[in-house]
């Protein structure tokens, strides 16, 4: 068999890229093992992944039926799914009907939303909070959802998706007798999971790991997220409380990491906008 040499500035490339992976991967594995350790041994100054002390004590803490975590979670789990299908449909529509509707100011309207990717969020903060007092939303999660109800970056991927999306099957579909809406709730919006999936991916994350708006609009501990509730109690408990800190870190992160494989290959196809299968 034929051997291929590696060059030595491949070699060098691959070290780079280890050490690289190394340096980002640690921390996590790291909070990870302490969030199985007591509190003596993680401040202890011990950097090591495996010790012999390690048990479930934090996760029970922080899953126990005097701790809100469990409140938290929930509350982000509900804001992040409802804001994610608000989100997946109101955006789908708009992406679609830019794309294939034809009516007076429809480029205007494109470029209008394009101007608005380059006004910052935080900008809309005060005035999102002055129109949430008004309407008596405060301290419900509809001051976090509605807000964000839509988003103009996934608006223009759903544009870009439609717009080289194939127009035979709709055609046909048409000839047969289905109108507008139910072309694009049986046809097109099914077509178009690879870039609904990629959108839910960034959205939910975008909901669950929110903290400003939650942390302006929430003011009641039962309805805290999870990040706003984890930072109060890293707070009220700086420097005693980090094993339990860990153990609620860990628990934050999970639903990420299995959303992300969960969709991951239509994560991957969908990062292509387009519409081919």
């Amino acid at each position: 068999m034929r051997i291929k040499k590696i060059s030595p500035g491949r070699i060098i490339l691959y070290m780079v890229l280890i050490i690289a992976s190394a340096a980002t991967l640690y921390p996590f594995l790291w909070m990870i093992s302490a969030s199985f350790l007591p509190l003596a041994e993680i401040v202890g100054g011990n950097m090591s992944l495996v010790s012999p002390n390690m048990s479930l004590d934090n996760y029970r803490f922080v899953l126990g039926l005097t701790s809100l975590f469990p409140r938290w979670f929930l509350n982000s789990f509900i804001v992040a799914l409802v804001g994610t299908t608000i989100n997946v449909i109101f955006n789908s529509m708009a992406g679609y009907s830019l794309a294939r509707l034809t009516f007076p100011g429809r480029n205007k309207i494109y470029f209008g939303l394009l101007a608005l990717i380059m006004v910052p969020g935080q900008v809309l903060l005060i005035p999102n909070y002055l129109i949430m007092n008004a309407m008596g939303m405060l301290d419900t999660f509809a001051a976090i959802t509605l807000p964000a109800a839509v988003n103009i970056a996934y608006i223009f991927m759903m544009r870009q998706f439609f717009i080289n999306f194939s127009t035979d099957v709709e055609e046909a579909a048409s000839i047969d007798g289905l109108g507008r809406y139910a072309r694009f709730f049986r046809i097109s919006l099914p077509l178009a999971r690879p870039a609904i999936a990629t959108q839910s991916v960034f959205v939910f994350m975008g909901f669950w790991n929110e903290f400003v708006r939650p942390m302006l609009y929430l003011q009641t501990q039962e309805n805290f997220t999870i990040t706003l509730g984890l930072q109060t109690f890293s707070s009220r408990h700086a420097g005693t409380q980090w094993a339990q800190t860990m153990a609620a870190a860990c628990i934050t992160v999970l639903p990420i990491i299995i959303i992300y494989f969960v969709f991951n290959n239509f994560f991957l196809t969908g990062r292509r906008m387009d519409g081919e299968k």
